[in-house]
């Protein structure tokens, strides 16, 4: 038998699995691609010489007002030398030597309907020099999707969706992007138009593409950079740009396991989208399957990506177990199993995620028999005041972020024959979600033999959720 250990709450849980489990771990099992040798030159190099825009020092001037867009917290990237820390202070550089104001130069946390983050994880974020020259002058701040006297609603784009966006950014001179290119389940990567389509808009924005009749779609799972998805943040950030009068500064990097920068593109996204995607894609879609499985195993933590719960929270449980089926669909049997360690305690993180409880709750009653039927009551839980002020003065999240997390949710339960919590401490909340319970890996797995045999393939993925993850594919890569 081969031991492993997974993740579970704030340690690990070990398993017993047959010897032929394959076993995969980013930046492990396949190397990465080599990271910059020197990244604040080559940041630098790639800012002063943006594609498909003018640089920096031929758009702004004196009384030029420039706002710069920078991930939250979820993104990752807290090391000294991570994107953030590297490319804000070269283009409030630039933007100074050509004679902007420093009054003038505005810093926005693109959160999005993610909570806002609080003035230490900003600090963190941004490291000591930019938070101490900016922050006490109140030029930083996060997005506030629910200020309409800072919100432009700028009507329907091309697809008919709503675009509301952040008025500083729309108002700004100069509208700079700060983007990670990070497989993502969501549309394929982060950064790009995706920043600013999911980061300073509107929840109703969001509702256009984070519902279930887009993410639903058989062009949505396995995870791809083409699905309606994708094409929606494309549809939003042009809108965007259209309206503006021009086109955001966007510097993305692509970034390894361990969110150091492999790559650095600066200028206009429709152009750097697909040059950032080409080099991502030799970290990201790995072609290392041999065969599909019929198990795949992992364990959650409590604290990871949205933040403290998610691995106890059983709608944010339910997500993230369906986001690895939409990471390695390509290598999995239908009918697939998926055997998942989590403490499962019920702890919701009611602070955090005010919504979540409220809506799980629901889930259990008055005829909602699949997670889908959830989407009619998201309006109204999304105007809901209480939940509103807890996102906009609590570090809270948006309620109606619960919903685009059901949508997801949901694709575990139509991928999966069954999906059993392993080491739950209050298992009636996993099985609130339609999933299975058993104490070890090792019962679960001989119960899953009446989906998968005997001698099933197994893949284990061992800190699934504790590094930046990959797509997994076949051996004959299949895009």
């Amino acid at each position: 038998m081969k031991k492993l250990s997974f993740e579970y709450g704030e340690g690990l849980m070990e398993a017993q699995l047959p010897d032929n489990t394959d076993v995969f771990i980013p930046g492990e099992t396949v190397k990465d691609p080599p990271v910059l040798d020197d990244i604040v030159d080559e940041t630098r190099q790639s800012i002063l010489n943006p594609i498909g825009v003018e640089p920096i020092a031929r758009q702004v001037k004196k009384g030029s007002k420039v706002v710069i867009v920078f991930p939250d917290r979820v993104k990752g990237g807290f090391q000294g030398n991570s994107h953030r820390k590297v490319a804000i202070p070269i283009i409030i550089e630039e933007c100074m030597k050509a004679g902007v104001d420093k009054k003038d130069i505005q810093l926005i946390c693109s959160n999005g309907l993610h909570r806002k983050m609080t003035r230490e994880e900003i600090q963190r974020i941004l490291g000591d020099q930019i938070f101490d020259e900016f922050w006490w002058s109140n030029q930083i701040k996060n997005h506030d999707s629910e200020d309409w006297d800072d919100l432009v609603d700028l009507g329907p784009d091309e697809m008919g969706d709503p675009v509301i966006m952040n008025k500083q950014v729309y108002e700004a001179d100069l509208a700079v992007l700060i983007g990670h290119v990070l497989g993502n389940p969501y549309g394929g990567y982060s950064g790009g138009y995706k920043h600013c389509a999911t980061g300073i808009s509107h929840w109703r924005s969001i509702a256009s593409h984070h519902v279930p009749h887009v993410m639903h779609r058989e062009d949505f799972t396995p995870v791809n950079n083409h699905s309606l998805m994708r094409r929606k943040f494309d549809s939003i950030g042009q809108h965007m740009e259209k309206c503006m009068g021009k086109r955001f500064f966007t510097c993305d990097a692509v970034l390894d396991t361990s969110q150091r920068q492999i790559a650095v593109f600066t200028g206009y996204a429709k152009e750097i989208q697909p040059l950032s995607w080409e080099i991502a894609d030799k970290r990201t879609y790995v072609p290392w399957a041999e065969k599909k499985y019929d198990v795949l195993v992992f364990g959650m933590p409590q604290n990871f990506h949205y933040g403290n719960g998610m691995g106890t929270n059983p709608i944010l449980m339910m997500q993230a177990i369906s986001a690895q089926i939409i990471r390695h669909k390509r290598i999995l049997k239908d009918n697939c199993v998926v055997i998942c360690s989590s403490i499962c305690n019920g702890y919701f993180h009611d602070e955090e995620f005010p919504a979540y409880r409220t809506v799980y709750e629901l889930f259990q009653k008055d005829y909602h028999n699949t997670l889908p039927d959830m989407e009619k009551h998201s309006e109204y839980l999304a105007r809901n005041q209480e939940y509103i002020d807890k996102y906009r003065f609590d570090h809270g999240y948006h309620p109606y972020h619960t919903f685009s997390m059901i949508s997801c949710a949901h694709i575990a339960e139509e991928n999966c024959a069954a999906i059993y919590i392993v080491g739950a401490c209050e298992p009636g909340y996993a099985r609130g979600m339609g999933m299975k319970s058993r104490a070890t890996f090792e019962e679960a797995l001989r119960d899953a033999e009446k989906y998968v045999g005997k001698e099933p393939d197994i893949l284990a993925l061992p800190r699934t959720f504790k590094t930046a993850s990959v797509h997994l594919g076949m051996r004959e890569r299949e895009l």
